[in-house]
């Protein structure tokens, strides 16, 4: 039985090439087009798209998506806004985790001493708010000084120039307010017979 079998099996998988000559009797024809072989004949029958009606489902559905239209392109624009930001967050966590993972030696220690700096303000801060956020951050970044003495110096410089600059800010909107209110010609409050 296997042996019967396995003669026509092998036969199937191999090719042969075919080639076809044109009877003696009929006219030498040169080629034939693809759409004249019955084969890919498509029958032609008359066609016509006829749109149904919408159903009262169909209707509420493109109400509603009209309705929500301008909510999901802003939740989209949104999307897009804060998705760089949220993908460096998570890249500087990451970090973050990797350098805490692989730490330099005596970077806990110092980081316990910041830390303690920082509860130590919290605890002298009481009773005032002002004090509160003042304390806290003044304790933490003078035991942070004093543990990375270049990068406060860098800080106290960078920090120290936008001060500057925001009090030059606000130096020239005061004065500018100053001469639209109180030093206009025949202000009240500024008349000479006022005096």
């Amino acid at each position: 039985v296997i042996q019967r079998s396995v003669g026509p099996a092998s036969l199937s998988l191999l090719t042969f090439k075919v080639y076809a000559s044109p009877k003696k009797d009929s006219p030498h024809k040169t080629s034939v087009k693809v759409n004249e072989l019955s084969l890919y004949s498509v029958p032609e029958s008359p066609s016509k798209y006829v749109d149904e009606p919408r159903t009262q489902l169909e209707e509420s559905i493109s109400h509603i998506r009209h309705y929500c239209e301008p909510y999901t392109s802003w939740c989209q624009e949104m999307y897009s806004q804060t998705k760089p930001k949220m993908q460096s967050l998570v890249q500087w966590g990451l970090d973050s985790y990797e350098y805490l993972q692989n730490a330099p030696p005596g970077f806990f220690p110092r980081l316990g001493v910041i830390g303690f700096a920082g509860i130590l303000g919290l605890l002298l801060a009481r009773g005032s708010k002002i004090k509160k956020l003042v304390y806290p951050p003044g304790f933490m970044g003078l035991a942070a000084s004093l543990y990375y003495p270049q990068q406060a110096i860098v800080f106290v410089q960078v920090s120290g120039e936008k001060l500057y600059d925001w009090g030059l800010r606000g130096y020239i909107v005061v004065e500018d307010l100053w001469k639209e209110n109180f030093q206009k010609p025949g202000n009240v409050k500024n008349s000479p017979g006022n005096k």
